[in-house]
């Protein structure tokens, strides 16, 4: 079988007057992320997962934040771009683990809609995406609640026939 892994990172500062998305889904928090699309760093992360699984560089080659067109921008329609680039090179998605740091909100309660809005996104069972939510114990930016960061390993494996 051929298969290639990838793994991606990212982090966004939290700010007031932004909604928290994660995963594509909207947690309430009196913070969210600050970035030039919807900042949604679980998504992402996987972006750059993918993507780097293939040698295809990162989401800032595809999706510039010097380029005003994704101000604001959906992660997840910049996901399912990012998803049809990978299925038209003849790869699909074998699984997708992530991990997300964050002491405030707790994400437990939020973590099922996520892998379920992901996995609809990527048009894959939900059982090929892990999502887990930990906290950096109150170490670093993060820790201090300046920031939420996001890990992700993808495997892509290549579509027969």
């Amino acid at each position: 079988m051929n298969i290639r892994i990838g793994n991606g990172y990212d982090i966004h500062q939290l700010a007031p007057g932004r909604a928290l998305i994660l995963g594509g889904v909207e947690i309430p928090h009196e913070v969210g992320l600050l970035g030039h699309s919807d900042a949604d760093a679980l998504t992402h992360a996987i972006m750059d997962a993918m993507l780097g699984a293939l040698a295809l560089g990162d989401i800032g080659h595809y999706f510039p934040p010097s380029d005003p067109q994704w101000k604001g921008a959906d992660s997840l329609l910049l996901l399912a771009e990012v998803n049809q680039l990978i299925l038209s090179k003849g790869w699909q998605i074998g699984n997708i683990d992530a991990t997300v740091i964050a002491e405030r909100p707790k994400l437990k309660p939020h973590l099922t809609k996520m892998r379920e809005t992901l996995a609809k996104t990527l048009n894959i069972a939900g059982d090929r995406i892990s999502i887990k939510a930990t906290t950096n114990e109150k170490l670093d930016a993060v820790g201090q609640e300046k920031g939420i960061a996001a890990y992700t390993v993808a495997l892509l494996m290549r579509v027969e026939g």
